[in-house]
């Protein structure tokens, strides 16, 4: 994930190790007191999603979520989307066994 390499790569410089030094990442994130990128935008996806649920079902950004468009799919692999990506997230919390 190139994001997560990004993420690392930051942390990296802020601690002053090189690469090839080979301390883990775990080390870094308690060193430093910090989560995960990917475990940060999991939460902020799910608040993000209990926040849309609550509202009302006739509020715009409920619509929104809730909207389909139409017309013909472009040729190739669909596009990510919002709620995948909160699917995939809830999904992989129940595998967890939370």
């Amino acid at each position: 994930m190139a994001l997560q390499r990004a993420e690392m790569t930051m942390v990296r410089r802020m601690c002053d190790v090189n690469i090839k030094d080979r301390v883990p990442s775990k080390k870094f994130r308690e060193r430093l007191g910090i989560d995960d990128v990917i475990s940060v935008l999991q939460q902020y996806r799910s608040q993000s999603y209990r926040y849309v649920l609550q509202k009302e079902d006739n509020d715009w950004v409920k619509k929104c979520m809730e909207y389909e468009v139409d017309g013909s799919k472009p040729r190739g692999r669909p596009k990510w989307t919002w709620i995948k990506a909160v699917q995939k997230d809830c999904q992989a919390y129940i595998e967890q066994g939370g």
